[in-house]
């Protein structure tokens, strides 16, 4: 840039320029790198997966490289909780006034998706609890073939999960000219940091899905997924990412982020149900050893074959007995199992479990969650399977309400008057405007930035911050000044609203630390409970 005289800039206008650019918001998301056609090269045998994604791929690529100076971000490695510094990116400024600032983690084993199974799901959600409190999101680059099944998995293994997790591929290698890699990273890369959706989601071909809703659906087109019983939860147009905040699922409970890994995948099964099967081949099935769950892929609404003698449903409902849940799911791309004809309803009163509308993956993923907890029985794994956990199904039980899109004054409004019933410490009041309101205000932000959860983190009323969490309000996001409500609260002194705020899984951002650490010199009691030790590094929990 030339400067007013025609000269190249002075050091005083670097330096102006820099602290422009310094005051730029950044997010911190982590890239993680399993596998996949995304990072393929060509080899003698066919692509396979190569290293130095980062370096080759990223780097050269003004869109995800600004081209600010090089520095380095921390990344917990192992189990024995090793850091190393990686070296970063960050994208240009984006249409959100900020920019994301990035790393790619790349497995020891690059994997193609066939070959991935439990045992990758695990290390998968390892890598994003041991870094969970360093980034404000993540993404996991992963072959597509099993995306979906990857997907449904961590939505069951990732519990009380506060920040996006995104998952994509591509169907052609970042290095091919012509390739679907770019736009299905940079989308994910903008979502996971611009918005707070505490999901783990499937992003392809600009369409952001709940991940256990996903099922691919092309070998080789670039529209390769889709999700046929849930829309979009956010698609990307020339314009901006518009996202369906209605459908977003929250965490509702005062618990810290955690991970579920020994997935039971061993003992549980998939069967598709065809024209002219015979009992006994459905019965070799559900005795093999060790078998305990059972994904049958049925037609229509739910039906399978029982011939006059019902000698199928027999064989199921013996195998029932026997312990082994099985799940009915439909083989229709759309639609869900409902017991409506006879042959269902058979189904039914032998002790299947109707799947609703559930994907196979999901089902399955599903299944192998629950058999694997402790102390399950199979008569509370069979009912829990038709309860939603993660929005992996449509509980026909419950009609869903859609709230009409109101004009922007009007949500302006209603965040306002909601902000001084929390000033106020009218719970009452606060009940009944997040009833009327609830999905656009939750996480909704004031000119200052502040939610709804910044205001009640600083109102007297531990009841009202109480209330705002379990109704999914995230305990993540930042306001204008990069402050967490945890800051706030602790920086206000209010003891009782920290431990609240951390029992539901908030942590001070890695930004906010410095100026904790200073805070805690002179109240280190509060700061103490928010996760800060005077003289001491970041926290580890």
């Amino acid at each position: 840039m030339a400067s007013l005289t025609g000269q190249s800039p002075g050091l005083a206008e670097q330096l102006q320029l820099q602290l422009l650019e310094d005051a730029i918001p950044e997010s911190r998301v982590l890239i993680i790198m399993t596998g996949g056609t995304i990072c393929m090269r060509p080899s003698p045998s066919g692509f396979v997966p190569a290293r130095g994604f980062q370096e080759q791929c990223l780097a050269r690529v003004p869109t995800f490289n600004n081209g600010s100076p090089a520095s380095m971000m921390d990344v917990v490695v192992n189990a024995a909780g090793e850091v190393r510094a990686h070296p970063s990116l960050r994208t240009p400024q984006t249409a959100y006034g900020r920019r994301v600032h990035y790393t790619v983690f790349e497995f020891e084993e690059l994997l193609d998706s066939s070959s991935i199974d439990a045992k990758g799901w695990a290390e998968i959600a390892r890598a994003v609890e041991r870094n969970y409190t360093l980034f404000d999101g993540f993404v996991i680059l992963h072959g597509t073939d099993s995306l979906a099944y990857t997907c449904s998995a961590l939505s069951f293994m990732l519990q009380n999960l506060g920040k996006p997790v995104i998952l994509t591929g591509s169907q052609a290698p970042m290095l091919e000219l012509q390739n679907d890699a770019t736009d299905n990273l940079l989308g994910s890369l903008v979502v996971a940091g611009h918005f707070m959706i505490p999901e783990v989601c499937l992003y392809f071909n600009n369409r952001l899905f709940r991940g256990n809703r996903s099922i691919k659906v092309a070998a080789s087109d670039f529209a390769a997924f889709d999700s046929p019983n849930c829309p979009p939860l956010a698609v990307t147009t020339s314009m901006r990412t518009n996202v369906n905040w209605e459908l977003v699922n929250r965490p509702r409970s005062l618990e810290h982020f955690r991970i579920t890994t020994n997935l039971d995948t061993t003992h549980v099964a998939c069967l598709r149900i065809f024209p002219g099967i015979k009992p006994e081949m459905v019965d070799a099935v559900l005795k093999l050893d060790g078998l305990r769950g059972l994904v049958l892929e049925t037609f229509g609404a739910g039906n399978a074959p029982s011939g006059q003698d019902n000698a199928m449903t027999k064989v199921l409902a013996d195998a029932i007995k026997r312990g082994i849940v099985i799940v009915n799911v439909t083989q229709c791309m759309t639609g869900s199992v409902s017991p409506v004809y006879a042959p269902g309803m058979s189904l039914s009163r032998a002790g299947v479990v109707a799947g609703l509308d559930m994907t196979t993956e999901a089902a399955l993923t599903k299944l192998s969650y629950l058999l694997a907890l402790p102390d399950s029985t199979p008569e509370w794994v069979a009912k829990s399977m038709s309860v939603s956990l993660r929005g992996e199904l449509t509980e026909v039980s419950q009609p869903a309400f859609r709230h009409p899109d109101g004009a922007l004054p009007e949500r302006v409004q209603s965040l306002t008057v909601l902000g001084y019933a929390i000033a106020q410490g009218d719970l009452e009041r606060v009940q009944e405007i997040v009833t009327q309101e609830h999905y656009w205000l939750l996480n909704d932000a004031d000119y200052s930035g502040n939610t709804p959860i910044h205001l009640a983190a600083t109102s007297q009323s531990i009841n009202i911050l109480q209330y705002m969490l379990l109704q999914g309000g995230s305990v993540h996001l930042r306001n204008q000044n990069g402050r967490t409500p945890l800051f706030l609260a602790a920086n206000a002194g209010l003891s009782e609203h920290v431990l609240l705020l951390r029992k539901s899984g908030a942590h001070l951002h890695s930004d906010e630390r410095a100026a904790a650490q200073l805070l805690a010199q002179r109240r280190p009691g509060v700061w103490r409970l928010a996760g800060i030790e005077r003289d001491e590094g970041p926290e580890n929990s």
